[in-house]
């Protein structure tokens, strides 16, 4: 038998108040609520959007912060792939995809696990695909002071494939720089890098 035990925490007044927002939305998309499959949907869904939304409690500076050493590297460090889940804040549909994250150091480095953990505290909230991408640049260059900074982010949103349009094939990519980036050749380098990963 395992041991293994999952803890999740919700504040239970939230978790109440949400769930019986969701029961009257499914009774009023015309389904039965007191059915077996259904019983549980209403605090399962408050849950859920809890966590998929759980960036807004989160600090991205101080999670950058907590892991800043003074280093003389001054050469680009690019972390690739990074995968990225959100909310459409238009639609509460998903967007998924990938970030490609890049900065050159200018004093500070930063522990390579932090820049993922900035993408999700951001991208745990309702978001536009366009906001996400500049709010991970400009919390890099503010905390960090680097060179300059790069991301790019490319992904999938249901609310273009699965609604409205229904494009099952469509992506968007957005991109982000400062600094050195603006400049042409540092730009290409980074997207040469990076463009192994790009569709």
């Amino acid at each position: 038998m395992s041991s293994y035990k999952k803890i999740e925490e919700y504040i239970p007044e939230v978790t109440k108040k949400i769930s019986e927002n969701f029961k009257d939305i499914i009774v009023s998309l015309g389904e039965d609520v007191t059915r077996e499959g259904l019983l549980k949907t209403p605090e399962r869904a408050s849950k859920a959007m809890q966590f998929l939304t759980s960036g807004h409690c989160q600090n991205p500076t101080e999670i950058l912060k907590s892991a800043m050493f003074k280093d003389e590297y001054q050469q680009m460090v690019i972390v690739k792939g990074v995968e990225v889940y959100s909310l459409c804040e238009h639609h509460l549909l998903p967007f998924f995809g990938k970030a490609h994250i890049a900065y050159i150091p200018n004093g500070y480095i930063v522990g390579l696990s932090k820049i993922p953990r900035i993408v999700d505290a951001f991208a745990r909230r309702l978001q536009v695909q366009e906001r996400l991408t500049y709010q991970i640049r400009d919390c890099i260059q503010e905390t960090l002071k680097p060179l300059g900074v790069a991301v790019v982010i490319e992904a999938s949103h249901l609310c273009m494939q699965m609604r409205g349009i229904e494009k099952q094939n469509s992506t968007t990519t957005t991109s982000a720089f400062t600094g050195e980036f603006l400049k042409d050749s540092t730009r290409k380098e980074f997207i040469s890098l990076i463009s192994s990963d790009l569709r």
